[in-house]
């Protein structure tokens, strides 16, 4: 396992700071099944910002209004990417409302709640894009009914994997308030209304979420809280999650993603968790992107290494594997065979900001995104999914 590094006097705030160190902070000498709880401390980074920029989760103005005006020209990929993301069930305004529930239980039978959550978080993404790209009321109709039914109705999230709930759908869901907050039809949102919203994320996920626990588990509560402190405009509960970024002993960047290799922390697990990391790493780094922080950068494009890595050996090519590198409470003795070849949906969004916008090289990511495009729907709630349409430039 790499050694730890230290907390950086000086915390990396803008994105002319280009190859930011992530730091992780503590000791431990692994072997096997360990377990490991809580984060160490040290000395907090925090982002430098003074205020958030909306809307800022997972796509800016400028990103949303791009998909407008490619959809409208018939441009491709947008075009191809659009065909695929408007013929899916949870696009459609006429999609029937699951919750809300008063209860959502996730890893501890019975699921009450839980399925009709992630789908309806999906719904209310989906339909608050396309309200945006098509101007059709009847999306931001759909997308407002479900956010303000959740908000009326849910009380708790409970079970074994209430984190991984509260993290995951309350990303997607913030992901879904953010666009319909700032650029839904006038009238159709009350202040009130918006509060209970903020209310509701801060008193049920965020409690959930803020105690980012292992590898992947951890990385969902911290994907989350970038997602929600944004949408909620929170820049104390944003500088949290950064600083965990860079510095939980158990869930930063580099405990995540070995440095000079690209291995993912659970790529002996199997490589539909390993994919799921990676892309939740590029949800952060994208949101972090609007905000004007270069999280894409952090330890020399530590991620971009992951991508590749998990890349190239999902296209059939052999790669090393380090024993020692895994999550803090286990480690696996041999790379993971289970999943391989089958890709998710993440790679546009690595592809257009590393070879498009930073100019990087990255062939293993590339021939994925090629060989995937047009991108199409997640693995249930777990990524936005669509890449070729939300993250083409």
């Amino acid at each position: 396992m790499n050694e730890p590094q230290t907390t950086p006097d000086t915390p990396p705030t803008r994105r002319r700071f280009l190859g930011l160190a992530a730091a992780g902070v503590g000791t431990a000498s692994l072997t096997g099944a360990v377990s490991l709880t809580g984060a160490s401390r040290a000395a907090a980074v925090t982002s430098g910002l003074t205020a958030l920029s909306h809307p800022g989760v997972l796509h800016s103005r400028a990103d949303l209004d791009r998909m407008r005006s490619k959809v409208a020209a018939g441009t491709s990929p947008w075009i191809d990417g659009y065909q695929v993301f408007a013929a899916d069930f949870f696009s459609s305004s006429s999609y029937v409302v699951a919750g809300g529930r008063a209860t959502v239980t996730r890893g501890t039978t019975p699921e009450n709640g839980n399925t009709e959550l992630w789908y309806d978080c999906n719904a209310a993404y989906q339909n608050a894009l396309m309200w945006y790209i098509t101007q059709d009321t009847a999306h931001a109709t759909k997308a407002l009914e479900i956010i303000k039914s959740w908000t009326n109705a849910l009380q708790v999230i409970n079970g074994k994997d209430a984190e991984l709930a509260a993290g995951i759908y309350g990303a997607k869901l913030a992901a879904a308030v953010e666009i319909m907050h700032y650029t839904g039809p006038a009238g159709s949102w009350t202040q009130a209304e918006l509060d209970a919203t903020v209310a509701m994320f801060k008193n049920i996920f965020v409690p959930l979420i803020n105690i980012y626990g292992d590898g992947g588990y951890g990385l969902m509560g911290l994907k989350g809280m970038f997602q929600i402190a944004v949408a909620c405009n929170d820049l104390t509960l944003f500088n949290d999650a950064y600083n965990a970024f860079y510095t939980n002993s158990c869930c930063a960047l580099t405990k995540l993603i070995q440095s000079g290799t690209g291995q993912c922390c659970e790529s002996g697990r199997d490589q539909g968790h390993a994919q799921l990391i990676l892309g939740s790493l590029a949800e952060i780094c994208q949101t972090g992107w609007i905000q004007g922080l270069d999280l894409y950068g952090a330890s020399s494009s530590l991620l971009l290494s992951g991508f590749e890595y998990t890349a190239k050996y999902n296209l059939g090519n052999s790669v090393a594997y380090d024993a020692s590198f895994g999550r803090c409470d286990w480690h696996w003795p041999a790379i993971g065979t289970d999943g391989r070849g089958a890709f998710k949906p993440i790679y546009e969004m690595a592809y257009n900001h590393y070879v498009k916008r930073a100019a990087k090289t990255a062939p293993y990511t590339a021939q994925v995104a090629a060989n995937l495009r047009p991108e199409g729907a997640p693995t249930q709630c777990d990524q936005p999914g669509f890449g070729t349409l939300l993250f083409s430039l």
